[in-house]
């Protein structure tokens, strides 16, 4: 069974290190997400909205249909950082976690401040990322629906 059990531990810890770096992935992919928010808030609130739904259907002509699609591809990978990285957090928390409490059992306060460290600033900054991207997803489906909405409404009245 310990040769089980040592193979279990094994298994997971090479995972770490891949889950950080998809941890810092989506920091870094929702930083850039909220810079590129920031811009286009700022640009509403002087009264030149970006209208990426309005300029795709004059390039392509294209139906609601299409255009529901378009905003579902431009919200993807939004919605997907912001469920994943909390999962990813857990993770990380989870796989230090075992050897801390080996350490703790061996009174290794070093080990263990090591170990935790790593687990409580992946579960960080992971539930960060999740928040940033949840936060633009939310307000930027809004604006993406908000423009269909006029789209569709205005497709109406000219027919």
């Amino acid at each position: 069974m310990f040769t089980l059990e040592a193979t279990l531990y094994d298994a997971s810890r090479l995972f770490l290190v891949p889950v950080i770096l998809l941890i810092l992935s989506a920091l870094a992919f929702s930083l850039v997400s909220l810079g590129r928010f920031t811009v286009e808030a700022f640009a509403r609130l002087a009264g030149r909205p970006n209208r990426p739904l309005t300029a795709h259907q004059n390039r392509t002509g294209c139906a609601s249909d299409d255009l529901e699609m378009l905003v579902m591809r431009r919200l993807e990978w939004l919605r997907i950082v912001s469920r994943s990285a909390p999962m990813l957090g857990l993770v990380a928390t989870m796989i230090p976690m075992g050897p801390a409490l080996l350490a703790l059992g061996s009174n290794d306060g070093a080990a263990v401040g090591k170990n935790l460290v790593i687990a409580f600033s992946s579960v960080i900054l992971a539930l960060v990322a999740a928040s940033i991207s949840f936060f633009v997803y939310t307000i930027r489906r809004r604006w993406l629906l908000e423009e269909l909405l006029a789209l569709e409404t205005a497709g109406k009245e000219s027919a």
